[in-house]
């Protein structure tokens, strides 16, 4: 059961479920609900959240904005930390996750612009000899509010082969340091 493996009771377990329903509760309203009171409930979160079994993140909800799409990217590659180090300072990259199975990577990425989703996939996917198997699809409707963190200073990167995806594109730095290490 839940409760056990993560060593929360009932009452943890509504606290976390009212708020992931409605972040904007106050300790006060958790607390009426709950039974309980306020300095309880306030307790309670920080312990959670001191754990990782709470917390709260500031996103776009893909679900209700027009103009900004996501993508699911899986992938096959013999180098998957390469993947990974690329992903923490991709602008375009939301999240990286590795999988068991065919396809150990999937990325989701997100931006108002096919084009620069697409030249981002193929220079830095399409163009690795590392990876064998790419598929690359848009999200087009979701069932449920879907909210995620999104870098906007993804409208001000142009990826191109030249600069890559942003300045710290960890393929263009490879490329420079690559470049300045052949004329030396």
């Amino acid at each position: 059961m839940v409760e056990a493996k993560f060593k929360i009771d009932d009452i943890d377990r509504s606290i976390i479920n009212l708020l992931q329903e409605n972040p904007h509760l106050t300790h006060m309203e958790i607390a009426k609900k709950v039974d309980r009171s306020q300095p309880t409930i306030g307790m309670r979160i920080s312990k959670l959240e001191e754990r990782g079994l709470l917390a709260v993140k500031r996103g776009v909800n893909f679900k209700q904005v027009s103009g900004l799409y996501l993508a699911s990217v899986t992938l096959k590659t013999k180098d998957p930390e390469e993947i990974f180090l690329m992903a923490k300072e991709c602008p375009f990259i939301i999240n990286c996750f590795k999988l068991s199975g065919e396809n150990n990577i999937y990325l989701l990425l997100t931006s108002s612009s096919l084009d620069k989703l697409d030249t981002m996939v193929n220079y830095h996917f399409r163009r690795n000899s590392n990876i064998s198997n790419i598929v690359m699809e848009i999200v087009v409707d979701m069932a449920k509010d879907f909210i995620l963190p999104v870098d906007f200073r993804i409208e001000d990167q142009n990826p191109t082969e030249e600069e890559g995806c942003g300045e710290k594109c960890v393929r263009r730095i490879k490329r420079i340091l690559e470049t300045q290490s052949e004329k030396a």
